[in-house]
């Protein structure tokens, strides 16, 4: 292997071992072919972090590291790094685009009533979301581990702040929303079919297949997860073409922009329109629970999250200015499946038919996303020994997280034939707004510790920091707020889901304690 190591003052590197961390070094690492990929330490990191951190320098190398660049696992029996930059575009987009952009739009239309402020409440849901993607790549520069969101509450906050988040992403908000989706997907699916099947049955079949599927390697999952967002995608394209060159005359009225004078409750009643398309935004920041399988993740991440959150924008944009133009604001506000409506509109039973394929494509896709990237959370908090053990095991011949997968398609599965997927959602709304604007709050904490320590180089920086940091901050806590206002009674039994893993959080700290002295 060729390879040129300089060090600064005194201290070790040893590639895919071990990183014995001291403030105050650094390392460059230039390969043959001129690349230079700076190091600089951080005491601050945890073992397990430091560990796949010397993983991820290794992979940015021009070097013969088979059992990276391969995409083998390491001898240490680590995750592959298989995913390229599509492989994780499509993951990102994936995570996004479900069933909420055939249903949603309705609900923004009942709050707010004129073209202008329907076609900006999606247009700003957008921005916010890209404000996240821009935070997350930076993180993901700064942090290229397996786990992701929950990695950069662990490194940056607490390690109980991250237990918090993956033990209610494993309770309620990954396996409740996965199993909401499947059932959307069984009830589509047995209308274009007509089968005689109990939907809850298929939807637990459709979860048991890809959970098969996943446990094969995340190339499998992700070919899978690919070729359906691409066929959403291009269902959505249908409807769209349809729409503008069928549709007739255009419902889209620049006057009046404003349905009331400017005040409060004008800005309410937006605030109030933002919620449904936040929730059809989100998604994207699963794609952070792959890093470790990521080839080259200091710069395939970014670049992921950035062109994946531009692609959804444009395509949830277009789609709802295709629902306007056909439909107008009031007979968008009349429809719950507006998708449907605008095909059915226009080309009768056929359309309508191709659409609701379209969803299912689309709801299948979501579902394959969810079934990719979760475990990775869950296989992370094994590895800091906060979890069942088993859960950290890697299949030898597919490196993929075997248990962790089965472990949360058997705990969708069960939820999506108890019925109670729909409640179980609702707790957690405003939990999941939570941790997205304390994961905001990581950046600020590891930009602040960075000055300190006198370290800078990353290639990636999000673009006006602190503001639009403190923009998406406040963006995602006035979800949670308005949450708690309008359905306090399952926003705090969220929270009180959220708290009652504490105790569970330091019953394992002390049992991984009492391991380590017996």
């Amino acid at each position: 292997m060729w390879l040129i190591l300089t060090l600064y003052r005194v201290s070790p590197i040893i590639l895919n071992e071990h990183i014995p961390v001291r403030a105050g070094w650094q390392a460059n690492l230039v390969s043959p072919a001129g690349h230079v990929v700076e190091y600089r330490a951080n005491r601050s990191l945890s073992s397990s972090t430091r560990r796949q951190i010397s993983g991820s320098i290794a992979i940015s190398l021009d070097t013969k590291i088979e059992d990276n660049v391969g995409g083998k696992p390491s001898e240490r029996g680590g995750l592959a790094r298989r995913l390229g930059l599509f492989g994780t575009t499509m993951a990102v987009m994936g995570g996004i685009i479900g069933s909420g952009i055939f249903i949603n739009p309705y609900l923004v239309a009942e709050r707010v009533h004129t073209s202008a402020l329907i076609l900006g409440a999606w247009i700003a849901g957008g921005v916010v979301a890209l404000l996240g993607g821009f935070i997350y790549a930076e993180l993901a520069v700064r942090l290229p581990v397996v786990g992701g969101q929950y990695a950069y509450l662990r490194e940056a906050l607490h390690p109980a702040v991250a237990f918090l988040y993956g033990w209610v992403l494993l309770l309620v908000i990954q396996t409740g929303g996965m199993a909401a989706v499947a059932v959307t997907f069984a009830h589509y699916f047995l209308e274009l079919t007509g089968w005689p099947i109990n939907a809850s049955f298929l939807a637990a079949a459709a979860l048991t297949l890809l959970m098969i599927i996943n446990c094969l390697g995340v190339r499998a999952g992700s070919r899978i997860q690919s070729a359906m967002t691409l066929t959403a995608i291009g269902a959505i394209a249908v409807l769209e073409v349809t729409g503008l060159l069928l549709g007739g005359p255009s419902h889209v009225a620049l006057h009046p922009i404003l349905d009331s004078p400017v005040s409060a409750n004008l800005l309410l009643a937006f605030g109030s329109a933002m919620t449904p398309v936040l929730f059809a935004y989100g998604g994207w920041q699963t794609t952070s629970f792959l890093a470790g399988e990521v080839q080259n993740p200091t710069k395939t991440l970014p670049r992921a999250l950035v062109l994946g959150v531009l692609g959804v924008i444009a395509v949830y944009t277009s789609v709802n200015f295709v629902y306007v133009r056909t439909l107008g604001p009031d007979g968008l506000a009349g429809t719950m499946t507006p998708a449907s409506t605008v095909m059915l509109t226009l080309l009768g039973s056929n359309g309508a038919a191709l659409i609701a394929a379209g969803i299912a494509f689309s709801t299948f896709g979501f579902l394959a996303q969810s079934m990719l990237t979760a475990p990775r959370v869950y296989f992370a908090m094994a590895q800091d020994r906060v979890f069942f053990s088993k859960v950290a095991w890697i299949h030898p011949r597919t490196s993929a997280p075997v248990v962790a997968i089965v472990m949360q398609g058997i705990w969708a599965i069960v939820i999506a034939l108890s019925g109670t997927y729909a409640q179980v959602v609702n707790y957690v709304v405003a939990m999941d707004s939570l941790f997205f604007g304390l994961t905001a709050v990581c950046l600020l904490v590891l930009r602040r510790r960075a000055r300190q320590q006198g370290l800078g180089g990353f290639e990636y920086r999000v673009p006006g920091h602190p503001w639009t940091t403190l923009l998406f901050i406040l963006a995602e806590w006035l979800v949670v707020i308005s949450t708690f206002e309008h359905d306090p009674k399952r926003a705090s039994m969220g929270l009180v889901i959220a708290l009652a893993g504490l105790p569970v959080y330091y019953l394992w700290r002390a049992r991984s304690a009492g391991a380590k002295t017996a």
